[in-house]
Order: structure tokens, then C-alpha cells, then sequence
């Protein structure tokens, strides 16, 4: 686990997203990694897809921290391009992730300042058409109750914006909960003091989990 209380943002879907600066064309290509061998085979990819571009400028950052970050001006002026590129991505706090952006020269020319901003730009548009999520560390919960302390566990559940990953009815109920790391004492003494301590709690192995659209998508 990392440090358990601070999310991480990463893309879980790609996407692509285009700007024009006077008559250029820039498109960007936004892709989830998890290795700089990854980032490089994605980037060679984009490359041959296309090899007709001026420019195919990249940067990636991978690591819990963004330990590794890595970019290319592809021969753009040095720091214009792949610079302003990565900064975007560290500014977001995003990580696992490269993106590549291509630019199909207008004839025009830009100036420095203009090629920062049309390449943080473009950047800025392939993630707003990207999925990213916020990647929690936590714990799966079990909790059995009678039927009587259903209402109340769910109700507690609601008040906290815990994600029931599924119930179980039977003799008893069974709700399966994702709770934070931070949350995992003020939740145990939460349900204990609801239920009147009837409830039975299983506590399941740290783990790394999102929010996929309301449905929790579990790390390996």
C-alpha cells in the first residue's frame, strides 16, 4: 500500500482530444501505463500511426509518487513541447500515465510562449476526454446482521458514502462494504454502536479500489 490516506489519480480510460493553433494541428493521445516500457512501446505506436507528423511529442509520469518522469520535444524548440507537456500531467497529480501529442505543422509559426500553451492545451483536451479515477487504499468489509440492523448499517453506510459492493440474504444479512484505510476504526465502532454490538465484522486484506461510474472496480 502507499500511504493509505491520499488518492491517486490515474486514467483507466484513454482518449484523444485535438486543438487547431493557427492552422496546426495538435492531437493528443492519452494512455494509460504502468511501466517506462510500456510508455516507450506506446509511444512508438503513435510514431509509426503518425509517421506523416511534423511532431510526435510525449511525456509520462509512472510510480504511486511519480517517481519516474520522462518527456520528448521531438524536435520542437528544447522546452516547449515535452516539458509543458509533463508539467500538465504533475500539475494534475496524475500518474501511470503518457500521452503523446502530434502536430501536423500549419505553416505558421507559433514563437516559444505559443507552443508551451498549444502543447499544455492539447494535453489538457486528451484528458478531459479520458476516464481518470481516484485509486483508494482500503479494506473490504463483511458485515452480518439480522434483519433488524439492515436498515441501519445501510443507512450508516449512506451517511459516510461507502460503496455496498453486494449483500447476501439469508438467515441473516451479509453487506459487503469498501471502506477507506482512514476510516476503518471510526466505521468498526460505528456499526458496533448501531447494531448494539450484534453485528459481525470481517475485515478483508488491504487492497487498491475505485469508483467505476458507482460500481467498485478492485487493483490487483
Amino acid at each position: 500500500m502507499a500511504d493509505g490516506t491520499t488518492p491517486v489519480k490515474i486514467v483507466y480510460e484513454g482518449g484523444v482530444g485535438e486543438i487547431v493553433e493557427k492552422k496546426s494541428r495538435f492531437i493528443a493521445t492519452v494512455r494509460p501505463v504502468n511501466s517506462e516500457e510500456e510508455a516507450a512501446t506506446f509511444i512508438a505506436e503513435m510514431k509509426k500511426k503518425y509517421w506523416d507528423a511534423r511532431h510526435n511529442c510525449s511525456a509520462f509520469v509512472i510510480g504511486e509518487h511519480q517517481e519516474i518522469t520522462r518527456c520528448s520535444d521531438d524536435g520542437e524548440p528544447a522546452q516547449t513541447a515535452g516539458r509543458p507537456m509533463l508539467d500538465v500531467l504533475l500539475k494534475e497529480g496524475i500518474t501511470n500515465t503518457a500521452v503523446v501529442v502530434t502536430r501536423y505543422f500549419g505553416g505558421v509559426l507559433l514563437g516559444t510562449g505559443g507552443l508551451v500553451r498549444a502543447y499544455q492545451k492539447a494535453v489538457q483536451e486528451g484528458l478531459e476526454a479520458s476516464l481518470i479515477l481516484e485509486k483508494t487504499w482500503g479494506y473490504r468489509l463483511s458485515v452480518r446482521t439480522d434483519y433488524n440492523g439492515v436498515g441501519k448499517l445501510q443507512y450508516l453506510f449512506g451517511q459516510r458514502k461507502l460503496s455496498i459492493v453486494d449483500s447476501e440474504y439469508a438467515e441473516n444479512v451479509t453487506l459487503h462494504v469498501m471502506v477507506p484505510e482512514e476510516m476503518k476504526e471510526s466505521v468498526a465502532k460505528a456499526i458496533t454502536e448501531q447494531t448494539s454490538g450484534a453485528a459481525q465484522m470481517d475485515w478483508g486484506e488491504p487492497l487498491a479500489y475505485a469508483l467505476v461510474e458507482g460500481t467498485v472496480e478492485i487493483f490487483p
